[in-house]
């Protein structure tokens, strides 16, 4: 009896917090995900769009604003972890694979893509795959390009493109991103 009335302060609280209709519209949306977890979609109008072209879109207990859009391709894997939170216009194209990690923050307007999306002349079609770790923050309007692996508990600012890896704790900025400071704890 105990664990019942746990679980249905945890309903009471999370609808509190998040509100009937965003909890209803995650649990109509979970469906078109090949995985998912519990979702929250705010912010009202166009809702998510999901345009999956035969891959696998997995995604975690996470939030999801307006405006999102995921792409995936025959036989590509999109992998969102628990706690990430995707603001409004973020798309997330995977050729291959995109994994983003738990706990990451995405600001408004981001772009994740693992390809050029179109052959490039003398070079064909690039497609590289793309990991973001655990508790990245992401800042507005970044770009995240193919073959960029962003370590766990880095900062990317606003408005960079990524277009080399980044270390766990590091901080970048700028076009095109570069390391600007560490947020990695000093060592005695």
């Amino acid at each position: 009896m105990a664990g019942w009335r746990e679980q249905m302060r945890k309903v009471r609280r999370r609808i509190r917090s998040d509100g009937v209709v965003s909890i209803v519209l995650g649990q109509l949306m979970r469906p078109r995900f090949q995985r998912a977890g519990n979702l929250i979609i705010k912010g009202g109008l166009p809702f998510p769009s999901i345009e999956n072209h035969g891959g696998r879109i997995e995604i975690g207990n996470c939030g999801v604003f307006n405006g999102v859009r995921f792409e995936c391709w025959s036989g590509a894997l999109i992998r969102i972890g628990d706690g990430t939170y995707l603001n409004r216009g973020t798309e997330i194209v995977a050729g291959r694979s995109v994994t983003i990690g738990r706990d990451c923050m995405i600001a408004r307007d981001v772009i994740v893509m693992d390809t050029d999306q179109h052959a490039v002349p003398g070079f064909g079609l690039q497609v590289d795959p793309v990991e973001i770790g655990d508790r990245v923050w992401i800042g507005a309007r970044v770009i995240v390009l193919k073959g960029v692996h962003i370590g766990d508990d880095a900062i990317v600012a606003a408005g960079a493109v990524v277009t080399r890896d980044v270390p766990a704790h590091g901080v970048a900025a700028g076009v095109p991103a570069r390391i600007i400071s560490s947020t990695a704890p000093a060592q005695n």
